[in-house]
């Protein structure tokens, strides 16, 4: 297999602090244990940025000589990279942009392990403490701004989507960004990359030259989505709940574009908190859109949700089809609601404090053959608590297609067993047929082998 590589050494650049020696340490000792893994495996996903690539066991495979250090200087550190995917260069030099991705990884990964895990402050059994871990590291990463208005859109979407559906992401992108409307995404490639995109020209045309392109990740899923070149604010949550729980405290609205089991997982995760009765009277616009080539793919969506978390659910989102005009509008209206309601209640535009998300939604899921098999899929429990089980079960799936662990967990012990209520597991299987038929479980040209089976009780 032919590959073009690089070795190089990086200064800092973009929102980072010094390390103390005790940090280095941890990356620079010969172990070289887990925390190294972690930083290596992320900072490699950050440098094929641009790859076709959606498999992080494939990508850690093709590039296993691949070697990255963290070098103590007088004044701080540099980074040294050897094997890298050249890619990441120009004429020999990395794209600054990668860089200061591949800084925040390490400014992340560093501040998780020294000032979270194991930290007496942050009771991440607790929902409070577990908001608080993720407000420190959205504040140590420098992502809010006191004296900003509310105008954040988190996107969703999936990686594998039509060249149709791209084009879409990239209006609407652009017609929020003409309403002085930000970005922020799964960082990644497709409905993750097209908004910022597009917001790019919009912002342009008002001469705002301060948007914010915020890439929210975390280490399990990189490797399969690796940051678009647009983000200008990337950051690295330590798991997939963290990170949805960020995405929702700091964004003021959000907007879901066509995907697979991903984009499923955060719907799922998003209707469960706004189902919760300390919820419901909170402003949270939510706009399903697609283009008109999409439209089977929201009805099949939205038959999921009334059929599994009943039709109340249908009242916390609206359908937009084709329209991005319309999407940009009654999404800034939606924002302007969440301002006078953040006002009148007296909470933080950077980040939704008053907002319940309850410990269902925060304990991190580990998708085991055992976990899988012992999910609670029925229908006989509160909705917003089936909510939170169905999105463990698509977390799972997730796992099995794209994320290393997941797929050599499949393909060690077979596929995952998801059994429940008859009625239930027809609606998610139906859902994750047509997903498959559309080709969003994988990126186009690439035989998709499911790595689930369902089955009723």
């Amino acid at each position: 297999m032919t590959r073009n590589l690089v070795d190089a050494e990086v200064s800092p650049v973009g929102q980072f602090a010094i390390l103390s020696k005790y940090e280095i340490n941890k990356l620079t000792g010969e172990s070289r244990g887990p925390l190294y893994q972690v930083f290596r495996n992320c900072s490699l996903a950050v440098l094929s940025s641009g790859g076709y690539m959606d498999d992080g066991k494939e990508l850690l495979e093709k590039y296993a000589d691949f070697d990255i250090s963290v070098i103590p200087t007088e004044r701080n550190v540099k980074i040294r990279v050897k094997n890298a995917p050249a890619i990441a260069f120009v004429d020999g030099k990395m794209i600054r942009g990668i860089s200061e991705h591949l800084f925040s990884v390490l400014r992340d990964i560093i501040y998780v392990n020294s000032e979270i895990t194991g930290d007496p402050r942050y009771d991440l059994v607790s929902a409070q403490g577990t908001t608080d871990a993720v407000f420190h590291i959205l504040r140590n990463a420098g992502t809010f701004n006191r004296s900003r208005a509310p105008r954040l859109v988190v996107c969703w979407g999936g990686h594998s989507i039509s060249s149709a559906e791209y084009d879409y992401t990239k209006d609407v992108g652009y017609e929020l960004a003409l309403r002085y409307l930000d970005i922020c995404t799964g960082c990644g490639p497709g409905a993750m990359k097209g908004p910022m995109k597009g917001a790019t020209i919009g912002h342009a045309k008002q001469r705002d030259r301060h948007g914010q392109y915020l890439g929210i990740t975390e280490p399990g899923i990189i490797a399969a989505e690796a940051p678009n070149p647009i983000v200008n604010q990337l950051v690295i949550m330590p798991d997939i709940e963290k990170r949805l729980e960020a995405f929702v405290r700091t964004g003021h609205g959000i907007v879901v574009f066509p995907g697979g089991a991903g984009t499923a997982e955060e719907i799922l995760y998003l209707m469960g908190i706004l189902l919760h009765e300390d919820n419901l009277e909170q402003p949270f616009p939510v706009i399903f859109t697609g283009p008109a080539s999409a439209a089977d793919y929201f009805i099949r969506i939205d038959q999921f949700i009334v059929s599994t978390l009943g039709e109340k659910a249908r009242s916390r989102y609206q359908i937009i089809i084709d329209d991005p005009p319309e999407v940009a509008r009654q999404m800034a209206a939606g924002i302007q609601e969440v301002q006078e309601y953040r006002k009148e209640s007296g909470d933080a535009f950077y980040f939704n404090w008053k907002l319940k998300v309850s410990t269902e939604f925060q304990r991190p899921f580990i998708p085991t053959h055992q976990n899988m098999h012992d999910l609670e899929l029925h229908t006989n429990q509160e909705p917003y608590r089936l909510a939170a089980n169905l999105r463990r079960a698509f977390s799972g799936i997730v796992s099995g297609n794209v994320k290393n662990e997941g797929i050599r967990n499949v393909e060690k012990n077979g596929p995952y067993q998801l059994r429940g209520d008859p009625s239930l597991m027809r609606s998610m299987d139906t859902l994750l047929a047509s997903f498959a038929k559309q080709q969003r479980m994988k990126l186009p040209g690439k035989e998709y082998i499911p790595c689930y089976e369902i089955s009723a009780e």
